[in-house]
């Protein structure tokens, strides 16, 4: 059975995200990477509480992770909707470069995997130039199915990586790790979603005036016009909301 979470959490349809601010989030996963024990972090968005809504077997591989933190703006939105605010919102983003921002002063090693060889090469050696005391002990491009799965996962135990970072989409990232967290045996294991395209170059992140206007979602789909489907996820979220506003956080 799953311990009582050693941080205070709001339930959002059932999904439960942690309530620390940023600065809170970096040290509990700084005492999870010195823990030396598999710890699964997910960055959370309304698509995939939408997922977890619809799918049983998604839901429960998000129940199992370690920590959930609000990703998306409309996690926060829904939240305070419900009477129970989070701090803030936490990205993936900014919790891959604060964790090889330590990752200097601790030479923590790193594994990147997934997307594609150039984006992951090139993303690599960013971060590499960026951070150049923190160690990034390998990579690969996520191109691989499941019959390859144990050699990759051989590949990154001989890294002796101390934090993961998977790029193969929320779809098959998350549930990929959760899979495989005690055989990784990686201290600290997160999705990073579109992380590594800017990184390496490949998309650029929304302005900073577009992201406090909450409208990154937006900004995301105009330049990728193939996240549509995905996107409609967004509005059926918030119709659920404001229609069951007494029930978001029960």
């Amino acid at each position: 059975m799953k311990q009582a979470s050693p941080f205070p959490t709001v339930p959002i349809f059932g999904i439960p995200f942690s309530k620390l601010d940023f600065k809170d989030t970096v040290a509990y996963l700084t005492e999870a990477v010195e823990s030396g024990r598999p710890h699964q972090v997910i960055t959370a968005n309304p698509i995939m509480v939408m997922a977890a809504l619809e799918k049983p077997d998604y839901k429960q591989m998000m129940l199992g992770a370690d920590i959930i933190v609000p990703d998306g703006t409309g996690i926060v939105w829904a939240a305070s909707k419900g009477g129970e605010p989070v701090a803030e919102r936490v990205t993936g983003f900014d919790l891959v470069h604060e964790l090889f921002r330590a990752g200097e002063m601790k030479r923590w090693r790193f594994y990147l995997l997934g997307t594609t060889p150039e984006v992951i090469q090139a993303a690599a050696e960013r971060l590499q130039m960026q951070y150049p005391a923190a160690i990034v002990a390998g990579y690969r491009d996520g191109f691989f199915g499941p019959e390859q799965d144990q050699e990759v996962i051989a590949d990154i135990r001989k890294a002796e990586p101390d934090i993961l970072l998977v790029a193969r989409g929320a779809e098959t990232q998350e549930p990929w790790i959760a899979r495989y967290k005690e055989d990784l045996g990686v201290p600290l294991m997160m999705g990073v979603g579109g992380t590594f395209d800017i990184v390496s170059g490949k998309s650029k992140r929304a302005p900073k005036l577009v992201q406090k206007m909450r409208m990154e979602w937006l900004y995301r789909l105009l330049r990728e016009p193939t996240r549509f489907k995905r996107m409609l996820a967004l509005p059926k979220f918030a119709v659920k909301v404001l229609r069951e506003k007494e029930n978001v956080t029960k």
